[in-house]
């Protein structure tokens, strides 16, 4: 007769195995400019894994870009979309995601991304954000409209917002942390 009760280290392999997938799926936030689309692109090479950019995706889902998006269908829209198409990942086994920078704070998004693997807040000065960003304002529908100085505000607040949702994230990286080597031994630790 066979127990019902599933030996230690079944369990022990179960965990290892859940473990593993969810350090496969390794989900890049923080805010525009703070450099996700390019860590993305480091860690799925070295990783050697599919990397992605969720605003890309939305776009290509939309058959719009992102300004058009919030020009013609509103944020709301957005952010509902942005979120039905983040949990498409919970289908994909390894992957690294770039979120958008509000990805998030809406539609319990952080709590989802927590849940289904390894959320990476990176970030980085208001500074370093706002030089990074000054040339690419047309493209980024929440500051196209911002002077210089105004952009550096807006930042700030930004941050203020979205700190009580990053701050959830499994790992913190500061600018200081912001090297290859050391992103990959801190995720795979």
């Amino acid at each position: 007769m066979r127990s019902n009760k599933t030996p230690d280290t079944t369990l022990r392999a179960i965990d290892m195995v859940q473990n593993n997938i969810i350090h496969s799926r390794i989900f890049l936030i923080g805010m525009m400019g703070s450099g996700k689309s390019y860590w993305c692109k480091q860690l799925s090479g070295k990783l050697k894994c599919g990397g992605y950019d969720l605003d890309f995706l939305i776009e290509s889902s939309e058959e719009k870009n992102i300004a058009e998006i919030f020009a013609e269908d509103g944020e709301a829209y957005f952010r509902k979309t942005e979120a039905k198409v983040l949990r498409w990942f919970g289908e994909k086994k390894i992957f690294v995601l770039a979120t958008g920078g509000g990805t998030p704070c809406f539609h319990e998004n952080m709590e989802w991304m927590n849940k289904n693997g390894t959320t990476v807040w990176i970030d980085e000065t208001i500074e370093v954000l706002a030089e990074r960003l000054k040339p690419e304002k047309e493209h980024r529908p929440l500051i196209k409209n911002l002077t210089d100085d105004e952009l550096k505000d807006f930042l700030s607040e930004k941050l203020e917002e979205r700190k009580q949702y990053y701050a959830h994230a499994k790992i913190h990286l500061k600018e200081k942390d912001l090297e290859l080597k050391k992103i990959l031994s801190i995720v795979n630790s």
